[in-house]
């Protein structure tokens, strides 16, 4: 199994976007983090697609882009043709979730459906074999500088369960509250991918980044 670092840019300098993001790819992050919110279904505004353009011209790594929207289907063409790699969509927020998926698939992404804190794993029953990657909100999304919701230990713990049984290569993606502290515990509950805002761009990126990295593949 492959794991991966994706800072999550929400905690960047937005004066200095570009530079940060590059400190954190050259440091060693595989994936860049980009979480777009509306205002709406979370209750904070972040960006759109003219910044991940720009972004897009800084580095080739992996754009991992949550959308924290409502209805993401009406924008998953112009988010593809910005720069996206693979598009996260919350259960939550698509009413047509099944048909959100489809959209991203045939726009040629990777797609990944993230769950909240309060959302059962059932939510994914009949459309975990259609996806890439599961995204697990260990926050509630909104905010970056959230504290880790130590529950969510078992429904990563399940949901690792539920793709093996199902003979599934799932990526399991954590955003909230990860730091090089808990990087290892939460490795061990049975994630791959961890997004890392606060303790990615707090201070020293480069140094934070390589700590992160070092905490992640031991």
């Amino acid at each position: 199994m492959e794991y991966i670092l994706s800072p999550s840019i929400l905690s960047a300098d937005f004066a200095r976007l570009g530079e940060d993001v590059k400190k954190a790819a050259d440091a060693g992050a595989q994936w860049i983090h980009i979480d777009v919110m509306d205002g709406a279904f979370v209750p904070n505004i972040s960006l759109g697609f003219p910044v991940i353009k720009s972004l897009r011209k800084e580095t080739d790594k992996v754009f991992d882009v949550h959308l924290m929207i409502e209805e993401p289907g009406r924008y998953i063409e112009e988010f593809v043709e910005s720069g996206a790699d693979l598009i996260t969509l919350h259960a939550e927020s698509a009413k047509h979730l099944h048909r959100a998926i489809q959209q991203v698939k045939a726009a040629g992404c990777k797609v990944g459906v993230s769950l909240n804190p309060a959302t059962p794993l059932c939510a994914l029953e009949h459309i975990l074999d259609e996806i890439d990657m599961v995204l697990i909100m260990t926050v509630n999304p909104g905010y970056g500088g959230q504290a880790y919701i130590d529950a969510m230990d078992q429904k990563i713990r399940d949901l690792r369960k539920m793709a093996d049984e199902r003979g599934l290569d799932l990526d399991i993606e954590v955003d909230g509250g990860v730091t090089a502290d808990n990087i290892g515990h939460i490795k061990e509950c049975g994630a791959n991918i961890f997004v890392a805002g606060s303790a990615a761009f707090n201070g020293d990126i480069e140094a934070n980044v390589k700590k992160l990295l070092k905490a992640m593949e031991e």
